[in-house]
Order: structure tokens, then C-alpha cells, then sequence
């Protein structure tokens, strides 16, 4: 037995399993060939972040579009930053677009899969293992620096001018130990990290095929960086480093951020004897402001939260649908020659991504959401306007609890035609959309155009009330509008009145105005005559007498 096996004895006098062993346990996935598996691996912090969003579903895409796996592993080595269930806002994050991972992660103190346990707090035993090989070959060693003498290495390091500042080479004081050295120490009590002993060299330079921005070429990584630190919890550079061998990881999307710790990334997993992963590094979803472009911000910014979408009532397909158009470019081409395609039947590719940071544009989401909406028939529109609100307005959802078939009514106006109305772009808008549709929530607002009097318009009133019959369907009740206005001086013809205004008191669209104005109190809505079929006549003629009082007093 060598020094290093001594060390390694020393130091893991518990760990009897080995790195075969593991991969006996971790076998390779049996997935198609080219099938990518990818993860999403976020802290557990509560808080998920439209860029984690967007990252996600990126790694989704990735797995479902070459048929392979994604899954989702929480990180949480960190405890500095770790709240209490923090794993939960995240799931409940995912779930309320839709994102749905193949194994992973599933809930507090919940998952599923075969290549767990998917939280890293519980692989110690794993990252021991590995971490003993390290030692067995010479490859990592303990350092007992304290923070007092690190810190002193640093101000050198700063005196001196050197181009590179860490724990490496010469200001490495713990790499060149003696056994005897280290195992007094160790038998002293004296606290300790374990670092990797570099193999790298400053002057070398190595190239790795970015999956979005090509190749790019790093200096190696020389410094010996912290595999464990003095708990025995690995970082997170050594801890994604297995996770990722023995997860089977292809494909790893993360921000770009993380580019400058591609070097040390690539070093652990050749120091490890694992093939390194491929990298997809994505570019940070931005805000235009004043001019320029900047990160979103969890503290100045709402819609950095994902939760701030689900509390505004986006439709997550809607949400989805905008992010795809932030993925991949040709996305709207695809969507324009399949408006009714899924979007996992979209084909992702890394190299339709953007290399610059994707801007987040708060209209064109609504845009996108009024048309994801106006593809919807009613009875989706209902169903998610009354989870919405059940959650968010109990006002509103105990109104639409008293008659659900009748608010199904509402909402089907004008969807399911050639042209769907597209004034509705979140679920908390509906309220005052259709407020004029329930009793509890209509106000009457008889302001009129310009152009026409409350003479004018009880008159109008009048003669539509006489002439109104509630069994007419939408030609025939047109027709009987459009007959009321010559008597009236209006003519039915728009065009008519156009050419030779002075010769009328005005036309059919003003005499259909005053009656939606009674009606609904609006100028503007959807289709009229199935506004009041919803209604129905009792209300309609209601609605029409109290407005004639109104303009005839």
C-alpha cells in the first residue's frame, strides 16, 4: 500500500464501496442512439425564475425532441441559501405550465426514477467513493488552510500582480505534504477540504464544442480546487461532475454564466475518469430599459418570478408558446404552417438559439396569449378562468359557482368562428370582459356617441323594444334592425350615408350602437345578438326599458 492509499484509508476508513461498483449501479441508460438525457437542477431556494423557466423547457425540448430523458435534481450543497420545502414553489412552478419531467424530483421528500436519489444531500456516499479514488490515485489531497491563511494568500497574490489568484502551483502550501505530515493532522483534529491536485498547465489551451455558440477555446484549469469542503459536503463543481457521470447525462443547459467554469468542469471529469458531458450554454433572458438591455431582476422585476404569470392568469400554453419564440427562431414559421401543432411536436435545435440574450417582451406575451386563447373553446375558457379564479378572485368564482352552465354561455361567445374574439389575453381580465353578463357585476353606462341624443336614442329604443322578438336567430334579428331605420331616418346602408350624410340622421351602425349601449352598457363587445341570447329576453327588455327611463327623463 503507497502513501496515497494510506491517505485515502485515513480519510474514507468508511467507504468500502468503489467507482465500479457505482457504475455497476448507474448503468448506462438504454435510450435510441442520439437520444440526449438532460436535467434541470436548481436550488431550493422557493423561488423559480422565468430564466429557470425558460431553461427548463429548453432541457425538455432537447430530451423529448431525440427521445430521450429529462429529469429534475435538486442542488442542494449550499445550505446558506436553502429555505425550509423550498422544493415545493419550484414543483408547483413547473406544474403550472406544464413542464413535466420524465423522473426526478416529484414533491417534498418524493421521487422517481432509477438513477437517484435525485436530491444531492443525499448522495454522500457517492461522492465519498469517488472522491477516495481521487485520493487512491494521487489526484486530490487535504488541504488545512485556514480561512486567516488563505486570505493572506490572496493579498500576496494581489501584491505581487499575478495574473491568475487561487490555490494552485507555488501558493498551493498544502499540495506537496508528506504522509507523515498529513496524517498528523488528521489524527490532530485539524479541520480540512479536500482539493483537486491540478494536472493542468497555464501555458495549454483546450477547445469545447459549445452546442449553441460552437467552438471556444479556454485556457486549462490550474488551480486545485475544493472538492469536499470541511463537512464533507461536495461543491457544486464536484458534485455535478458525478451526478452527471452517474445520471447518465448527454447534455447539460445551464446560463452562461457558467462558461468560465468549463475548464475546471472539464478537468474534474477527466480527473474522475468520466466522459465529460456536452454543454448548451444559454444566453440570460434580458429587459430593454432606457434604450438598452439587461437581465431580468428577481428584486426589481414581477415578471422575473414564474409565479407572477400564474397570478395574472397567462395560460401556460401561452407561456410556453412565447418562450419558444425566445428559443428557437424559426419557431413562429413552424407555427404559422401548424396552428394547431403540439409544441413538443416542434423540432428543437440548439442552433436555431440565439448567442445574445433573448428579450422579454411583457405585450408581445399578451399578444401571444389573446391568440392562444382565442383558439380555445369555451368550455377550456371556463375551466381556466374558474381555476384562476377559484385561487385568486373568490369574489368572482362564488358568482360563477351559482350557474357554471351559465357561464359556460358566457365565455363561448364568438369562439369556435372563422374570426374568435382576441380581447382576452389573461384569465384575470375576464371579470370586467363579461361584467355586463351578470347581475352582480353590471353597472349601466348609457354615454353616448357624439353624434346621436338621449332623444335619439329612447326613440331608437322604443321601436327596437316593440319590434324585438327573442326567437330570431342572428340574420333575422340583423334584418329587424336594419328595417327600423328608414322610419327612423337612418339608412341600412353605410356606404349610403358615407356619400350623402346630411340626408340622414345617421346609419345602422349608430342605431345598433344605442341598442348595446343599453344592453351592455359598452360600445364595444362581441357579437350582440349572442350577448342577449345569453341573456335572454326577460333581461334584454329589462335592460331596454331602464335605459328608455334614463334617456327620457
Amino acid at each position: 500500500m503507497d502513501d496515497n492509499q494510506r491517505l485515502a484509508a485515513l480519510l474514507f476508513p468508511d467507504v468500502t464501496e468503489t467507482v465500479d461498483d457505482l457504475e455497476r449501479r448507474f448503468p448506462p441508460r438504454d435510450l435510441p442512439e442520439g437520444a440526449k438525457v438532460t436535467r434541470f437542477a436548481p436550488s431550493p431556494t422557493g423561488f423559480l425564475h422565468i430564466g429557470g423557466l425558460f431553461s427548463a423547457f429548453v432541457s425538455v425540448l432537447a430530451a423529448k425532441s431525440s427521445g430521450g430523458r429529462c429529469f429534475l435534481r435538486i442542488e442542494d450543497t449550499d445550505k446558506k441559501r436553502e429555505i425550509e420545502d423550498g422544493v415545493s414553489g419550484i414543483i408547483e412552478g413547473f406544474r403550472a405550465f406544464g413542464i413535466a419531467f420524465d423522473e426526478g424530483v416529484t414533491g417534498f421528500d418524493s421521487e422517481s426514477g432509477d438513477y437517484g436519489p435525485y436530491v444531492q444531500s443525499r448522495r454522500a456516499d457517492i461522492y465519498h467513493v469517488v472522491a477516495k479514488k481521487l485520493v487512491e490515485e494521487g489526484l486530490a489531497y487535504p488541504c488545512f488552510c485556514t480561512e486567516e491563511e488563505l486570505t493572506a494568500l490572496r493579498e500576496k497574490q494581489e501584491a505581487a500582480g499575478t495574473n491568475i489568484k487561487g490555490y494552485f502551483g507555488e501558493w498551493a502550501a498544502c499540495r506537496n505534504l508528506s504522509f507523515a505530515e498529513q496524517e498528523a493532522k488528521i489524527k490532530s483534529g485539524a479541520p480540512y477540504v479536500l482539493r483537486l491536485r491540478s494536472t493542468g498547465d497555464e501555458s495549454r489551451k483546450f477547445t469545447f464544442d459549445d452546442q449553441i455558440r460552437g467552438k471556444i477555446e479556454m485556457p486549462e484549469n490550474i488551480t486545485d480546487a475544493v472538492l469536499l469542503k470541511t463537512d464533507g459536503i461536495p461543491t457544486y463543481h464536484f458534485a455535478h461532475a458525478c451526478d452527471d457521470h452517474f445520471m447518465r447525462v448527454t447534455h447539460v443547459i445551464r446560463g452562461d454564466e457558467w462558461i468560465a467554469s468549463v475548464p475546471l468542469h472539464i478537468a474534474l471529469f477527466r480527473a474522475c475518469g468520466f466522459r465529460p458531458v456536452k454543454y448548451a450554454h444559454v444566453a440570460p433572458v434580458m429587459k430593454e430599459e432606457n434604450g438598452g438591455k439587461r437581465k431580468l431582476s428577481k428584486r426589481k422585476d414581477p415578471e422575473a418570478a414564474v409565479s407572477y404569470f400564474v397570478e395574472e392568469g397567462f395560460p401556460k400554453e401561452a407561456v410556453l408558446e412565447y418562450l419558444l419564440t425566445l428559443i428557437n427562431s424559426n419557431f413562429e414559421d413552424w407555427r404559422r404552417a401548424n396552428p394547431d401543432g403540439a409544441l413538443f411536436d416542434f423540432p428543437f435545435s440548439f442552433k436555431k438559439m440565439s448567442q445574445s440574450g433573448a428579450l422579454f417582451d411583457l405585450v408581445k406575451l399578451r399578444d401571444v396569449s389573446k391568440n392562444v386563447i382565442s383558439r380555445m373553446d369555451g368550455e377550456t375558457v371556463t375551466r381556466y378562468t374558474l381555476e384562476w379564479a377559484k385561487q385568486f378572485d373568490p369574489d368572482f368564482y362564488a358568482i360563477c359557482e351559482k350557474d357554471a352552465d351559465y357561464v359556460r354561455r358566457v365565455l363561448s361567445i364568438d369562439r369556435g368562428t372563422a374570426k374568435p374574439r382576441k380581447d382576452i389575453a389573461v384569465w384575470s381580465e375576464v371579470r370586467d370582459s363579461v361584467s355586463y353578463l351578470f347581475d352582480d357585476l353590471y353597472t349601466p353606462d348609457y354615454a353616448l356617441p357624439e353624434n346621436l341624443s338621449p332623444a335619439d336614442a329612447a326613440q331608437i329604443l322604443r321601436a327596437y323594444a316593440a319590434a324585438f322578438d327573442a326567437a330570431d336567430d342572428k340574420d333575422a334579428w340583423f334584418q329587424r334592425i336594419k328595417a327600423l331605420c328608414e322610419p327612423l331616418g337612418y339608412t341600412p346602408n353605410v356606404k349610403e350615408y358615407k356619400k350623402n350624410p346630411e340626408a340622414f340622421r345617421g346609419h345602422v351602425g349608430d342605431v345598433s350602437t344605442v341598442i348595446r349601449v343599453a344592453v351592455t352598457g359598452r360600445r364595444n363587445t362581441p357579437d350582440l345578438h349572442a350577448i342577449m341570447s345569453v341573456l335572454g329576453e326577460g333581461k334584454v327588455r329589462a335592460r331596454l326599458a331602464d335605459a328608455i327611463a334614463y334617456y327620457e327623463k
